[in-house]
């Protein structure tokens, strides 16, 4: 008996209003069920810090303890089939397509070694994040990445401060380059999905973009150079051996890109009627070719990649496991946020979906903007972006017309906010474990936030007074 009653009071604590279901609504929910994902959330920003060693060697577990945490009260509550199928959904319509992504370009971009000894002045290190944020639009944001991260970090070797490259790197290359075709970030593929135009993006936020990515690299070079003028800043021997010109050994992994480039788009564009339903989750045959396609290139560069390409790049699992691990707990704790999200006015979070429409029904711009952005900040940016792209009526030939400015601002918020975090955006996380395994001393979670706060939040700002108000 001692037992029993604080569990009822637990239990009627998560579900007040619980007739033990047979399907899920977020309205049925409360915002204790949250307490997973700030449990995991947290445990990304304060661990590190509080206990190094235990997360270097058991992050994976912490984050099956949140998953769990969620889970087994929510299989006990709604029952195993709701939980089940709430599990198959993230499993294989976000997740495994999610990783598989992430996987396939980690692995063609780490294949592809960028040779010559880049020396890295405030020029060249602009320039670089320039590079990367066009090819960030055309080749994801976690191509671009991968692909110059460590030719970055290797031309700035013989630089005392490092961190504040990298930092750039990820508000530029792993973020807001991304934001002007489908291609570039899910949130804006998962338009693509929904019926957006593929060009629709770039010609309704170019120049938001065009902005931002011009503030942040007269930023970057007007700081790097402050540094670079430091006496003791650039080493006298440069630890990269003297080669000439610049060249890229494994280039063979450039078709193996192209070849995820077109089985993404193909994804995209192909329409069959072929479906199979998995545990209530319907799964297309496009996004199965699309899978299996970007597991055979995976293969490809694995077999055609020579090791020494390997070697010289530092090659190694260590990055992408780590994400694949945490985001599996994220993706699964997520799952009563977003469904708490999606209950509209009437869920537990009404105040924010209220908060983006004026009083005579019609949206607000600018907290479309700021909520989805702020959302996309710790939450994953793809299913917000769904979330407040549905809340806005979510018919694609009404939001890309008449409420054009909404869907500017939801596709803005989604992609440019996702710098505001290590975990906004998968290859932020993925860019710092480089750059630690690198040797470079990456700000903590909160540490990175401070950045973020001071340099991208005024930028926001001035991004909504000008064309979201």
């Amino acid at each position: 008996m001692t037992f029993a009653r604080p569990l009822g009071v637990a239990l009627a604590l998560l579900a007040p209003h619980l007739a033990m279901a047979a399907e899920f609504d977020g309205r049925q929910l409360t915002p204790v069920w949250g307490i997973p994902f700030a449990g995991i959330l947290l445990s990304i920003a304060l661990m590190p810090l509080l206990a190094p060693h235990f997360w270097h060697h058991h992050f994976g577990k912490v984050a099956a303890a949140w998953s769990l945490a969620f889970l087994v009260p929510f299989a006990i509550l709604f029952g195993p089939g709701v939980a089940g199928a709430a599990f198959v959904h993230a499993a294989l319509a976000e997740y495994i397509p999610f990783v598989i992504l992430l996987t396939a370009l980690f692995t063609v971009s780490g294949g592809i070694y960028i040779s010559g000894n880049l020396r890295g002045s405030p020029a060249l290190n602009t320039a670089i994040l320039a590079i990367g944020s066009v090819l960030a639009s055309f080749m994801g944001t976690t191509g671009a990445s991968m692909l110059l991260i460590r030719p970055l970090i290797r031309a700035n070797d013989n630089r005392r401060h490092k961190a504040h490259v990298v930092v750039f790197f990820i508000f530029t290359v792993s973020n807001a380059g991304g934001s002007l075709t489908p291609l570039g970030d899910p949130p804006l593929f998962l338009g693509f999905l929904k019926g957006v135009d593929f060009f629709w993006t770039v010609s309704h936020i170019f120049p938001e973009t065009l902005f931002l990515l011009g503030a942040l690299l007269a930023l970057f070079y007007a700081l790097d150079s402050w540094y670079y003028r430091q006496p003791g800043e650039v080493e006298p021997v440069d630890p990269t051996p003297e080669t000439r010109g610049i060249g890229f050994d494994g280039a063979r992994n450039f078709w193996l890109l192209g070849a995820i480039v077109g089985l993404v788009l193909l994804s995209g564009f192909w329409k069959s009627p072929v479906v199979f339903n998995v545990a209530g989750t319907e799964v297309g045959l496009p996004g199965i070719v699309r899978d299996l396609g970007l597991i055979a290139v995976t293969i490809a560069s694995l077999t055609i990649t020579p090791a020494t390409v390997h070697a010289d790049n530092q090659f190694a699992w260590a990055p992408m496991q780590e994400v694949a691990k945490l985001f599996a707990g994220i993706f699964l704790t997520i799952i009563p946020v977003i469904a708490m999200l999606r209950a509209g006015v009437e869920g537990p979070f009404g105040a924010v979906i209220a908060a983006v429409t004026r009083p005579d029904g019609s949206p607000e711009p600018a907290m479309y903007f700021w909520a989805a952005g702020v959302l996309s900040s710790f939450l994953d940016n793809a299913p917000t972006y769904l979330v407040f792209f549905n809340t806005a009526g979510g018919d694609p030939q009404v939001l890309m017309t008449t409420l054009a400015p909404t869907l500017a601002a939801i596709s803005a918020g989604a992609v440019f906010m996702g710098a505001n975090t290590y975990i906004g955006n998968a290859p932020n996380l993925m860019v710092k474990a480089i750059a630690e395994d690198r040797g470079v001393d990456m700000p903590s979670f909160f540490g990175y936030m401070a950045w973020s706060a001071g340099i991208l939040l005024p930028l926001f700002a001035l991004i909504t007074f000008i064309w979201f108000r």
